[in-house]
């Protein structure tokens, strides 16, 4: 009799596979769930430390003073529209320049896109610290010190070759054939970028972007360095005058945290929906 046919046997085995799969995804989902809560940990304690009462206070249990203390009586508002303001120009540059740039490091071929590429990599390997001082002097005489221009000079700058790689790695994915059919249809080369590259780019775009706005956003030396007076202190340089010599109430600094963790957390919350794989899969079907 062939095993295979006996009734109930394949069931069986079919019901064993099903209970030792749901098993396995019974572990990877709590494996998941521990690493998610401890990465939750120090964001929940911040959180916490921000609504507890500062010292001096007659204030019991949880409250927003705090927040009143810190929005009122310091200057964070004038430190988050910095903060807003490099960030966003920093975005915009480097994806309006990183995307052509990226474009003919992928199609390109050659001595000199191979040159511009070794380029790249040899300065994104540079650590920031060996051209502080140096730019510091050049901006110095500039007059660009204690300037937000010349801060964003300094990230546009230093998003550029990542920007640019990360580009140009999205464009590899993306099958030339597409653009050779807009040739043959009388597109030219920059309505094909535009129009098939560029669209068919938005996980790529939206990557780069939101590497360069954590980049500037989250930015301490730079800024320190470079930025004099309070009025032009981003977010990370004015958490700093929150720390005295010999004691720190960590309410307001955990307060000014949670302010700076806030626009990364709704920027991924809002973005997330357009990241997609495999979007364009199906376009050369037949070929």
């Amino acid at each position: 009799m062939d095993s295979s046919k006996a009734p109930g046997l394949g069931s069986g085995r079919a019901r064993d596979r099903d209970i030792k799969g749901g098993n396995g995804r019974w572990w990877r989902f709590a494996a998941l769930l521990a690493i998610t809560a401890a990465a939750l940990v120090p964001l929940g304690a911040v959180l916490l430390l921000s609504l507890q009462p500062p010292f001096g206070s007659a204030s019991q249990g949880m409250t927003l003073e705090n927040y009143t203390t810190v929005f009122s009586k310091t200057a964070i508002g004038t430190w988050l529209g910095n903060s807003l303001l490099v960030s966003v120009v920093t975005v915009a540059v480097a994806v309006m320049v990183a995307a052509p740039a990226g474009y003919v490091l992928s199609r390109g071929r050659g001595r000199l896109v191979s040159a511009f590429s070794l380029g790249l990599f040899v300065v994104q390997s540079l650590p920031v610290i060996t051209a502080v001082i140096p730019l510091f002097i050049l901006f110095a005489g500039l007059g660009l010190v204690d300037s937000l221009a010349g801060v964003n000079i300094l990230y546009v700058g230093g998003t550029m070759s990542v920007a640019v790689w990360m580009m140009a790695a999205y464009f590899d994915s993306i099958p030339i054939s597409l653009e050779e059919a807009a040739w043959m249809d009388g597109c030219s080369v920059f309505g094909s970028f535009a129009r098939i590259v560029l669209r068919n780019s938005l996980p790529g775009v939206l990557s780069t972007a939101i590497f360069s706005f954590l980049l500037s956003w989250n930015d301490y030396l730079v800024a320190v360095v470079f930025l004099r007076s309070e009025q032009n202190y981003t977010l990370p340089v004015g958490l700093q005058t929150f720390f005295q010599q010999n004691q720190t109430d960590w309410g307001p600094v955990m307060t000014v945290a949670v302010v700076m963790m806030l626009p990364p957390i709704l920027i991924f919350a809002v973005l997330n929906r357009f990241f997609s794989v495999g979007g364009i899969g199906g376009s050369l079907a037949g070929r």
